[in-house]
Order: C-alpha cells, then sequence, then structure tokens
C-alpha cells in the first residue's frame, strides 16, 4: 500500500513538472554549507561523536544495523580516532568547499485553497544538498634528517549529503564516503538514477 501511494506520488510530480534537482534559495545552501562547517569544526577540536549525532536518523539506523548497533558503532569510531593519534595523524582541518547540488525529495502532500476550495496538490518537503568538503590531515614521517620530524599533509576532498525538512534549516548528514547513489535512492526515492556525486579523491604534500 505504501509502496503503491508513492508511486502515485512519483507519477504525480512527473506530471506537474516540478524536478528533483533544483536552483536551491541562498539561504538554504548558506545555512547547509554553515552546518557542514560548524560540524567539521566540532571533529577537529575532538569531537567526533558529533558525526554521529548530526548522523540523518534512517542513515544511521542502517548503519548501526551493519556494525551490530549503536554502541559498536559509537566503538568503531573511537577506535579509529585511537588508531590515527598512534600513528601519529592529526586532522588539520574540515570544511565545505565548492558548490553545492541541491534536490527536492520527501514527497507528500498539501492542502491549498485555490479557488475557495481546498485542493491536495503533491510537493517536495525535504532539500537534499550534496556539499563538497576538503579534508587535512597531518602525517609524521619516520626517520627525518637530523632526527627532526618531517610531516606530510594529506588532503581528501569528499562530500557531505545535507538533509532538512523545508523552512527549518535543521540539517544532518550522510558522509559521502560511505553512501553509492543507488543507496541514497532508496532512502530519497525521487532522486534521479542519473545523479552525480562530487568527486573522492586523495592528495599529499610535503608539509614544512
Amino acid at each position: 500500500m505504501k509502496r503503491a501511494f508513492l508511486s502515485l506520488v512519483m507519477l504525480s510530480l512527473a506530471a506537474s513538472g516540478l524536478r528533483a534537482q533544483v536552483e536551491v534559495p541562498e539561504e538554504v545552501a548558506s545555512s547547509a554549507v554553515a552546518a557542514v562547517k560548524a560540524m567539521g569544526d566540532q571533529v577537529v577540536l575532538g569531537k567526533p561523536q558529533v558525526a554521529i549525532e548530526r548522523m540523518y536518523p534512517l542513515w544511521k539506523e542502517s548503519v548501526a544495523k551493519r556494525e551490530g548497533g549503536m554502541e559498536k558503532l559509537e566503538a568503531k569510531l573511537a577506535g579509529i580516532v585511537k588508531q590515527m593519534q598512534e600513528q601519529g595523524v592529526t586532522l588539520i582541518s574540515f570544511r565545505p568547499e565548492g558548490a553545492p547540488t541541491a534536490y527536492e525529495v520527501g514527497p507528500g502532500k498539501e492542502t491549498v485553497e485555490e479557488n475557495g476550495k481546498k485542493v491536495e496538490k503533491m510537493i517536495y518537503k525535504q532539500w537534499l544538498l550534496l556539499i563538497p568538503t576538503v579534508t587535512e590531515y597531518r602525517i609524521a614521517k619516520p626517520g627525518g634528517a637530523n632526527d627532526l620530524p618531517e610531516f606530510l599533509v594529506i588532503t581528501s576532498r569528499g562530500f557531505q549529503v545535507a538533509i532538512s525538512d523545508k523552512g527549518k534549516n535543521d540539517w544532518t548528514f550522510i558522509d559521502g564516503a560511505g553512501v553509492t547513489v543507488p543507496e541514497l535512492r532508496r532512502l530519497f526515492i525521487t532522486l534521479p538514477d542519473t545523479m552525480v556525486l562530487p568527486e573522492i579523491k586523495r592528495e599529499h604534500k610535503e608539509a614544512k
């Protein structure tokens, strides 16, 4: 029954000329970018649990289930942070960089008045933005000249998927490093199968 309703919604949206990918209002894009930056600032300050707290709820449930529960997910994150510290890896920065790509998701109904009558219209209730990010790590190299430490800076380019109900600007996230287009489309059925995710890549340079 639910699947039939969602199919009807999708057909109605297509018939009405609405598109999944849109030009997002500036204030919405700015809010999402600021939320990504705020989360990144907290992670850099040594509070990685913020990334779990601000994770999109349905995605968090899925990830926690794969890891055997929320406690195990949190323990895995803590273990990664500890391992980085033991290996001399320091997180320098995490920030949004680049233009977001916006979609409307969350199909539903809205009752409006037209010509003195109340009618139901199909609408999108949520924003979904793909926000490119840059993360920088500093890694100590063993055996530097004169026994002085030498460092590499690793720059990782990725993205965050930011989701909020329209009008609220209360953003939750999915880390782009761990999600694919089919997985996103299972969560948000109106996303096009032709959507392109921001590039994920790494590069490094000697640190002075």
